[in-house]
């Protein structure tokens, strides 16, 4: 059995869905128990109402599984209990074998206030004594979702530092990653740097939706001061800094295209494209 963390979210659902497609039995974990359209009703997959935040009530879904995908949302960001209570609660349930969701700025800017609790998380990680992986995406394809309202309404995309690419990667990559280092062997003690196959930047992943859409989007570029002051409505000022810094001023680490998606599953990394091309409906 394999206890799934942030079930709902972008990686997690396909997540839940990959593995029981391929006959593994699931706990998918959320705030809410089963939620409704969160992943097709499947053989196998059992729904549990737990928060990450709380060891303790993380420990029935944990009862039984011999696999932990973690992956931190929201609050959990920024505080919480210490990792090493969810990883002592993991270890006396049994399980053998951890896969967390980290990010490529916990390796590219180690002193990043925003990353701080996820670096935290890989050393408990580590420490835990549990055969683990670490997968360190950059930027996700599904950022783009922020532009569904507008593109639909206005067809336009308003975003920041419009000709800085960055190779955004697919999410479903990041969970068919993850779910190959949850049941195949080869992947303990690995740690994953996990991006798209090439540098795409905000006026040019507009031009693609354009494309697909078969109707002009037009690209207005804000300034770093209005995107900061669009951020900062739901993001603390620490992290809304540093995204702005990595999306404006990438680091050469931050611009490299890792081969590590292909390495792991036999295929090239999804182009931005092939996820525009599934969640099209957002954006008509």
């Amino acid at each position: 059995m394999i206890t799934v963390t942030g079930a709902t979210g972008n990686i997690g659902r396909t997540l839940v869905e990959l593995l029981a497609g391929a006959g593994e039995e699931v706990v998918a974990v959320s705030r809410q128990a089963a939620p409704e359209g969160a992943a097709p009703a499947a053989p196998g997959v059992r729904w549990a109402r737990a928060d990450l935040g709380s060891a303790d009530s993380l420990r029935p879904a944990l009862d039984g599984s011999r696999a932990l995908f973690l992956l931190l949302g929201g609050e959990l960001n920024s505080h919480g209990e210490h990792p090493s209570a969810l990883l002592d609660a993991a270890k006396a349930a049994g399980v053998e074998r951890v896969v967390l969701v980290s990010s490529q700025v916990s390796a590219t800017r180690p002193d990043a206030v925003s990353h701080a609790r996820l670096r935290e998380f890989e050393t408990a990680v580590r420490e835990s004594g549990r055969e683990f992986t670490v997968l360190r995406p950059g930027g996700f394809a599904s950022n783009a979702f922020a532009w569904a309202e507008s593109v639909r309404t206005r067809r336009t995309v308003l975003a920041p530092f419009g000709d800085v690419a960055l190779p955004v990667v697919d999410p479903a990559d990041i969970a068919a990653v993850a779910a190959a280092a949850l049941t195949e062997a080869g992947h303990a003690g690995r740690t994953y740097e996990l991006t798209g196959p090439e540098p795409i930047s905000p006026r040019r992943q507009a031009a693609v939706l354009a494309e697909a859409l078969g109707e002009e989007v037009h690209f207005v570029e804000l300034s770093r001061a209005d995107a900061h002051a669009h951020l900062a409505t739901f993001m603390p000022e620490e992290v809304v800094t540093g995204t702005l810094d990595v999306l404006g001023v990438p680091l050469p680490a931050e611009r490299r295209v890792s081969p590590d998606i292909e390495t792991v599953l036999g295929r090239p990394a999804a182009p931005f494209a092939d996820w525009v091309a599934r969640n099209l409906p957002a954006f008509r």
